[in-house]
């Protein structure tokens, strides 16, 4: 059974930072397509950021973090990454871990993805 589990959500003031994590169980994540979306208040889920498996490939940003947000991976803890830094209150939202277990296509989808986490709360005040 495959499980996606995030942490690292926070209360940050603008300009703050924070790294959200999500520890995968039940499949080994080196080879497939891995990323983040977040849902704000009252709006629908929103990609911000999706990475290729095995390095193939630079990630996929929204143009709305592109410069601030850094995803990566550790693959020997099966382990994703999302570094946000400079967070504004219009990146306050639910964050989740999203996996495909293939190669990434219409990364900005939310129906391309077989496994979510549960997410995890970012709230950044002005």
């Amino acid at each position: 059974q495959v499980q996606l589990v995030e942490s690292g959500g926070g209360s940050v003031p603008a300009g703050g930072s924070l790294t959200l994590s999500c520890v995968v169980s039940g499949t080994i994540i080196e080879y497939y397509c891995m990323g983040w979306f977040r849902q704000p208040p009252g709006r629908e889920r929103e990609a911000v950021a999706v990475g290729r498996g095995a390095n193939a490939g630079t990630p996929n940003y929204a143009d709305s973090v592109k410069g601030r947000f850094t995803i990566s991976r550790d693959n020997a803890k099966n382990t994703l990454y999302l570094e946000m830094t400079n967070l504004q209150p219009d990146d306050t939202a639910m964050y989740y871990c999203v996996l495909r277990t293939d190669r990434c296509v219409q990364w900005s989808s939310t129906y391309v993805y077989d496994y979510w986490g549960q997410g995890t709360q970012v709230t950044v005040s002005s």
